[in-house]
């Protein structure tokens, strides 16, 4: 359930027209809902509620602006940040560092640092180098870095092959094999503490199985590691979880199925749950708004050309993924629909959103929304061909603010410089 619906033949966010909103920022622009986040947020809150010592993190990846990181943190949401960049805007965001968990297979030693002078709940370690670099730079501050280490526990999570995690040939997290060995060497090295064990294996699940399978490997090396004497307090299971990007599709599991999987699989353990949901709170809060330039007449298919572009929205080019697109004038009953393909202006073939998207007439001018914009949207990006990056709008009710302004073309040129020698 999301909170952008037609009325009176206009698609809205929660209470305002996006065609104000088009009117007043202009396209394309990204647009979120307040209610949806918070409600996704809440339903994450009730799948937890069997246990009370939980967090649930953000994963900050999936959206990073700061207005929806501050009504996140307000509710209580901790963050999973993979970035030094990422944990200044959950600071910012007025998030404190015990609710942060850092993440990543390739942190800085300056990023340990910043991240111990600022505070922070844990490290999730990911490889002995990374581990010995935590040490040295901890004890050198004399501080004491807590740390889960992050498990690989070679299961396919049956998603897109870009965004699992958690099988062998990825280059996430330590080998199960060799787990209890690397908790040995935590164990004696100064400046770190063990505080419990981390697995994240993918993204877009859709299947609760996968889920099933890491997380009984994960309670038996808890067991195992706690028989070795560690005092594993704590257990991150990730997050992944997907989210139904068309609307005539099957639902993904809900969060409280998902929450259930947790309960059965490590409930019996006593440890404090830490869930890091990014794409389930995120993605059908968002819609991404765009205007239709140009209708052109091809040889045999009719092209929509949009003045969104894959810089915007860079999952159907780098994923082949789907999104619904709508007119936000809705339809009339009955209307005759005809296939198009909707692009965008840039120049690749790659710029293509859909083939085929079956839709109303539209003309220049004419308003789409693509739905579950609102998670690895605005966060991925770009201004290839020097196009400006894509403003954001926050949605409280029936009233909205714009929480990112689109820079103007002064603003992308001015951070250039010549060199002396020009």
């Amino acid at each position: 359930m999301d909170h952008f619906n037609y009325r009176d033949g206009v698609l809205c966010a929660e209470d305002v027209a996006l065609n104000l909103i088009a009117q007043e920022v202009g396209t394309p622009v990204f647009v979120y809902s307040a209610a949806t986040l918070t409600r996704h947020f809440g339903l994450f809150q009730q799948a937890l509620e069997w246990t009370p010592d939980h967090l649930i993190c953000f994963a900050v990846k999936a959206n990073s602006n700061i207005a929806v990181l501050k009504l996140l943190g307000d509710l209580g949401a901790g963050m999973d940040v993979v970035s030094i960049g990422e944990y200044a805007r959950a600071r910012t965001a007025g998030v404190p560092g015990q609710r942060i968990v850092f993440s990543g297979v390739g942190k800085t030693r300056e990023e340990m640092r910043l991240a111990l002078e600022g505070g922070i709940r844990q490290f999730n370690v990911e490889s002995e180098p990374e581990l010995s670099a935590l040490s040295e730079v901890a004890a050198g501050m004399d501080a004491v870095a807590p740390i889960a280490l992050r498990v690989n526990p070679d299961v396919d999570a049956k998603t897109h092959e870009k965004i699992a995690t958690g099988k062998s040939e990825n280059k996430f997290g330590i080998p199960l094999a060799k787990a209890r060995e690397v908790y040995a060497q935590a164990a004696k090295l100064p400046g770190i503490e063990v505080v419990g064990v981390d697995m994240h294996i993918g993204s877009q699940l859709t299947d609760l199985d996968p889920y099933r399978q890491a997380y009984a490997k994960m309670a038996d090396l808890t067991r195992a590691l706690r028989a070795d004497g560690h005092d594993i307090r704590r257990l991150d299971m990730g997050g992944g979880l997907g989210i139904p990007y068309r609307r005539d599709n099957n639902a993904p599991p809900l969060p409280i199925e998902y929450g259930q999987v947790i309960r059965e699989a490590v409930g019996d353990l006593g440890c404090e749950i830490e869930i890091e949901p990014g794409r389930n709170i995120a993605g059908n809060a968002g819609i991404l708004l765009a205007s239709v330039i140009y209708l052109k007449e091809g040889d045999g298919r009719d092209f929509l050309i949009l003045d969104a572009a894959m810089n915007d929205l860079i999952r159907p080019a780098m994923y082949g993924a789907h999104h619904d697109i709508v007119p936000v004038r809705e339809a009339a009953t009955g209307a005759e629909v005809r296939p198009f393909d909707v692009v965008g202006p840039v120049c690749e073939t790659g710029d293509t959103f859909s083939k085929g998207a079956e839709l109303p007439a539209l003309s220049a001018g004419d308003l789409v929304a693509f739905r579950s914009a609102g998670a690895y949207g605005a966060v991925m990006a770009s201004e290839y061909n020097t196009r400006p990056l894509v403003p954001e709008v926050l949605v409280d009710g029936d009233r909205f603010a714009v929480i990112r302004p689109r820079p103007t073309l002064d603003d992308i040129l001015t951070r250039e410089s010549l060199p002396d020698w020009f």
